[in-house]
């Protein structure tokens, strides 16, 4: 792509994913995600796997840390704490 070109973002029926699937795969390929629309709502997004580990590594590791910690610890909270604490902004 050329410096400062804009990418278009990528709005298909989600029957193109049968009939023009090598389009939609070439698009995904390139890092671009491809929006599907049913009946004219937005109903899923395609990424390319790269693109999928990119968003949700760090949410990864964040878990394995959230699982040592729990099991290095017997302190437990409930529901209500945890997201109560989210909302303050921190966490004990």
């Amino acid at each position: 792509m050329r410096q400062g070109a804009t990418l278009m973002i990528q709005i298909r029926p989600v029957s193109d994913l049968r009939n023009r699937f090598p389009e939609i795969e070439s698009a995904v390929s390139g890092g671009q995600p491809v929006y599907l629309t049913k009946n004219g709502y937005g109903v899923m997004v395609v990424l390319s796997l790269d693109k999928y580990a990119e968003l949700t590594d760090d949410i990864e590791l964040k878990i394995d840390e959230a699982d040592r910690a729990a099991a290095a610890s017997d302190v437990r909270h409930t529901h209500d704490e945890v997201f109560s604490k989210l909302r303050e902004g921190f966490l004990e």
